[in-house]
C-alpha cells in the first residue's frame, strides 16, 4: 500500500554554543550536537559591556545559519572579564580583617625578590591596601587551642570604619584557620548579617590549605573581583534570556572545566559559591584553549604538545605531556599567586596588538603595551598610528588585505607602511626591514619564554608538535618552531576560535581540598577514608547544583600532596581509580612519583601528607568535527618579505585547501578566524577534519 503522506522532514539536531571573550574580539563557535554542522563567527569586544558582544555574537550567528534559540540544548563561555579586573585592579576596594599581630601579611609574602639581581626592581603592591587592613585581637594556636578569644565587638567596630571610609569588600583570614576555622566562620557570619548584601570572603571557606599568604591572596582575589562578576553574569544570563536562549548556561574555570553560571547566581551576593566562583574563573579563558588544543589533537592521534595562543594582547603557552593538561597549584597573576588548581599557562606580553619601540639604549622591543581593539593596529583603518606587530605581518605581506577576517576587516597596507616610517628612520633601515625585524623579536621573545619552561618539564622539543591557535598563533607559528627545533605543527581546524570550542567540549570539573598535616606513622587508613569521604559528598552536592543535563560520566579522582617528612615541598600524588584509598597505596604513588621527578628511592622514609583532595569531574559524549573536502581551487600570485627582501609567493583560501594536497611555502593561507603564514622551506596539507598538518622543514641554523 502506498502512503499518500508527504515524507516526514529529518529532525533537526539541537546545537551547542561555545563563546569566548577576548580583549579584542568575542568568538563564537555554533555546532550541531551530531557534529553535522560546525560555524564560527567573530565579533569586536566590548570592554564596557562584555555581555552585550556576547549576545551579539551569538544572535548573529543562530541568525545567520537559521537556527532558532530554542534548538540550542547548551551554552558554554570562557572569558578574560575576571582576570582583567584583577589586573588593572579595577574591582571593589577590599578590606582586609587579620589576627592581631600579622598586619603585613600581604605586604611581606614570601620575602622574595621578583628578580634576585636587580635591586631596584618595585615590590609587589598588594591588592588590599595597607591602610584598608584591620587587625582583629583573635588567636587560635595549631594544635586547636584558643589562645585568645575572638572580639566580636572589635570585629564589627573595624568593619564599620572601613565601610565607612569607602571599603567596598572584605576578606578576613585567621591564622591556623584551615585547619581550625571556627573563629573565621564566626566573624564572616557576624559580618554577613551586620552587613546584608556586602561581599566578605573567608579564606577557610573558599580554600582551606596551608600557606597564609597564598590563602590570604585566594580570599582578596575573590572579594576584590566577586561583586563585578555577579553584575557580568546577571547581565549575560538576563541578555541570553530575554534573546530565546532557555538552555543552561555555563562558565569556563581555571582548572580547564566547567561550570554553571546559575548555581553561582542562584545563591546570595556574598556566599561561597559566588566567592568561589570569582578566583575559579580567573584564568577562564586561556585555560579553555588548552582544553580544547588537547581535545582536538587527541582526535587527530597527536600527543605531547606546546600550545600557543596568540591573540591581541598576549601570547599563553602550555606543555602538555601525552594528552594530560597540565595543572599547577602555584600559578601567578600579575603580582599575587594562585593556590587553587589550574590550567598551567605562561604569559607574555606579545600579541598581535603589541607596539614595536625602542628604549632608552636604541634596543627594539615589542609589547607589553597593546593598542587594543580601539584603535587598533594602523592597518585596521580606525584611527591608530603606532606600528604593531599586525601591522609587521601586513608590511611584510604575511596577511592578505584581500581576504581578512572574511572581509569583516578592510587592511590599510599603507597605512600600516606610514606607522613603520618614524621607527624605520630610527633603525636606519627600510620599512620591510624594520617590520621583518619586529616579527623577529616577537619570535625571539616566544623562545626565550617556552625554552626555560621546557627545561623544568625535562621535555625535549624536538619531539614535540607545536598547536598555535588565536588569532595571530598560525601568522607567527612555523618561525617559532624552527627557534625551537620544532619539525612538526598542527593548526587546528579553526584557530581563531579555537578557545570558543574549548568552552564547547570541555567537561565539568571541581576540586576541593582538606588539610591533613600528619605524617604516615600518625596516619590510619579510617582516616584517610573519612576525609576522602567527606569531600568525595562535597564533590556530589556541587554535581548536582550545575545544571549537568549532559554531562552524565562522573568520576572521581582521590589526590594528596606528600613530602619526605622534614622536606619543604609537596608532590601532588594520585591514587590510581582501582586501589582503595589506604596509607600503603599513598606510600607506593608518593615513592613511584619521587623516584620519577628526583631519581631517589623514598619507600623507607617516613611522609609528610600536607593535605588531600578530591576532583570530580563529568564527561557528556566527545563532539569532533567531521571530514570536510577542499574546493580544489588553485593559489593565486602573491608577494611576501623574507631575509630583507621581497620573494615570489602564493596566497590561497582555507576552504580551498583539499585534504590530502600538500603546498610549499612561501604561502599565506587565509580563513575568516585566522591566516597562516608558511615561510620557504615549509609544506602544509589538511587532514579530514579540517586541521593544518605542517612540517617546518627545518630548524635555524640547520640543514633541511
Amino acid at each position: 500500500m502506498t502512503s499518500l503522506l508527504p515524507p516526514t522532514p529529518p529532525a533537526s539536531p539541537p546545537y551547542r554554543i561555545g563563546v569566548d571573550v577576548g580583549g579584542t574580539f568575542t568568538d563564537v563557535v555554533l555546532a550541531a550536537a551530531d557534529g553535522s554542522a560546525l560555524h564560527t563567527a567573530k565579533v569586536p569586544s566590548d570592554a564596557d559591556r562584555p555581555a552585550a558582544a556576547v549576545v551579539r555574537a551569538v544572535t548573529e550567528i543562530l541568525t545567520r545559519h537559521q537556527v532558532a534559540p530554542e534548538q540550542v540544548e547548551y551554552f558554554a563561555h570562557g572569558q578574560t572579564f575576571a582576570l582583567n579586573t584583577v589586573l588593572q585592579r579595577s574591582g571593589a576596594r577590599t578590606g582586609l580583617l587579620v589576627t592581631a599581630g600579622f598586619p603585613d601579611l600581604l605586604e611581606i609574602g614570601r620575602l622574595r625578590l621578583r628578580d634576585p639581581i636587580d635591586f631596584f626592581a618595585a615590590p609587589r603592591r598588594p591588592l588590599a591596601d595597607r591602610a584598608d587592613v584591620r587587625e582583629i585581637p583573635e588567636r587560635t594556636r595549631v594544635d586547636g587551642t584558643v589562645d585568645r578569644p575572638l572580639d566580636e565587638a572589635a570585629l564589627l567596630t573595624a568593619a564599620r570604619e572601613l565601610l565607612a571610609d569607602g571599603v567596598e569588600a572584605l576578606a578576613v583570614v585567621f591564622l591556623h584557620a584551615h585547619v581550625h576555622p571556627r573563629h573565621e566562620e564566626r566573624a564572616v557570619a557576624l559580618l554577613r548579617q551586620a552587613h546584608p548584601g556586602l561581599i566578605v570572603a573567608g579564606s577557610a571557606e573558599l580554600w582551606p590549605e596551608e600557606k597564609e599568604y597564598e590563602r590570604a591572596t585566594v580570599a582578596v582575589l575573590a572579594a576584590h573581583v566577586a561583586g563585578l562578576l555577579r553584575g557580568y553574569l546577571a547581565d549575560l544570563s538576563d541578555r541570553l534570556r530575554t534573546h530565546g536562549l532557555s538552555c543552561p548556561l555555563h562558565i569556563t574555570k581555571s582548572n580547564g572545566g566547567v561550570m554553571s553560571v546559575e548555581g553561582a547566581l542562584a545563591t546570595e551576593e556574598g556566599s561561597a559559591a559566588l566567592l568561589r566562583a570569582a578566583v575559579e574563573t580567573l584564568l577562564s579563558g586561556p585555560a579553555a584553549g588548552v582544553a580544547g588544543a588537547v581535545r582536538l589533537a587527541t582526535a587527530a592521534g597527536v600527543g605531547d604538545l606546546v600550545t600557543m595562543d596568540m591573540g591581541g594582547t598576549s601570547v599563553d603557552s602550555a606543555i602538555v605531556e601525552g594528552s594530560h593538561i597540565p595543572y599547577s597549584t602555584d600559578a601567578e597573576l600579575g603580582d599575587f599567586p594562585l593556590i587553587t588548581p589550574s590550567v598551567e599557562v605562561s604569559s607574555i606580553g606579545a600579541g598581535g596588538g603589541s607596539v614595536a619601540w625602542l628604549d632608552a639604549s636604541g634596543v627594539l622591543k615589542v609589547g607589553p603595551r597593546s593598542v587594543g581593539a580601539h584603535p587598533g593596529p594602523a592597518c585596521y583603518g580606525h584611527g591608530g598610528t603606532e606600528p604593531t606587530l599586525t601591522d609587521a605581518y601586513v608590511v611584510c605581506g604575511y596577511l592578505d588585505p584581500d581576504d581578512f577576517a572574511g572581509g569583516a576587516v578592510r587592511l590599510a597596507p599603507a597605512a600600516a607602511r606610514e606607522a613603520f616610517v618614524p621607527l624605520a628612520r630610527r633603525l636606519g633601515t627600510d620599512v620591510e626591514r624594520a617590520a621583518e625585524a619586529v616579527v623577529d623579536v616577537a619570535t625571539a621573545m616566544m623562545h626565550a619564554q617556552l625554552v626555560p619552561l621546557l627545561a623544568r618539564r625535562g621535555v625535549d622539543p624536538a619531539g614535540c608538535h607545536l598547536v598555535p591557535y588565536g588569532g595571530a598563533g598560525p601568522v607567527q607559528a612555523v618561525a617559532l618552531a624552527r627557534e625551537l627545533g620544532i619539525r612538526r605543527l598542527l593548526v587546528p581546524w579553526s584557530p581563531g576560535t579555537l578557545c570558543a570550542f574549548g568552552a564547547l567540549v570541555t567537561d565539568l570539573r571541581h576540586d576541593l581540598v582538606a588539610p591533613m598535616g600528619r605524617t604516615t606513622d600518625q596516619l590510619d587508613d579510617e582516616h584517610l577514608r573519612t576525609v576522602w569521604k567527606d569531600l568525595d559528598e562535597r564533590a556530589h552536592l556541587w554535581y548536582r547544583d550545575q545544571s549537568a543535563t549532559l554531562h552524565d560520566r562522573v568520576g572521581l579522582t582521590h589526590w594528596a600532596d606528600v613530602q619526605v617528612a622534614g622536606q619543604s615541598f609537596t608532590l601532588s600524588v594520585a591514587l590510581p581509580e582501582d586501589r582503595e584509598p589506604t596509607v600503603a597505596a599513598l606510600r607506593e604513588a608518593f615513592t613511584a612519583r619521587y623516584r620519577a621527578a628526583y631519581g631517589v628511592d623514598a619507600s623507607g622514609r617516613e611522609l609528610d601528607v600536607r593535605s588531600l583532595r578530591v576532583t570530580l569531574t563529568a564527561g557528556s559524549r566527545p563532539l569532533t568535527p567531521r571530514a570536510r573536502s577542499g574546493i580544489g581551487a588553485g593559489p593565486r600570485p602573491h608577494t611576501v618579505t623574507e631575509r630583507g627582501r621581497r620573494v615570489p609567493a602564493r596566497r590561497i583560501e582555507r576552504a580551498d585547501l583539499a585534504p590530502g594536497t600538500v603546498l610549499h611555502g612561501p604561502l599565506v593561507v587565509s580563513a575568516p578566524d585566522a591566516t597562516l603564514f608558511l615561510p620557504t622551506g615549509a609544506s602544509v596539507a589538511a587532514d579530514g577534519v579540517g586541521n593544518l598538518l605542517i612540517d617546518a622543514g627545518h630548524a635555524r641554523g640547520k640543514a633541511a
